[in-house]
């Protein structure tokens, strides 16, 4: 799976999951305040990564992910590492 894919994969997910427009959704962009997420919306994202991508997510990943590109960048580090073991 491509680096592109991933990506386009992670934003209709979240556009459909969260209800949130397409367009908000930037590189840049806040994912917490963007996404309106609370604790129980952290959970839902988890899961939803979880059955998209095969993986599972630990809650201290999420410490460091600001932004949706810091999101892209674990989501694509875990798919490679997935794909490699």
């Amino acid at each position: 799976m491509t680096n592109e894919n991933i990506i386009l994969k992670i934003n209709e997910f979240l556009t459909d999951e969260f209800e949130v427009e397409a367009g908000s959704i930037t590189p840049e962009a806040n994912l917490k305040k963007t996404l309106d997420l609370d604790s129980l919306d952290y959970i839902d994202l988890v899961v939803v990564v979880e059955s998209n991508f095969g993986f599972k997510v630990k809650p201290e990943d999420f410490t460091h992910i600001v932004s949706f590109q810091d999101f892209y960048d674990y989501v694509i580090r875990r798919v490679d590492a997935k794909e490699l073991a």
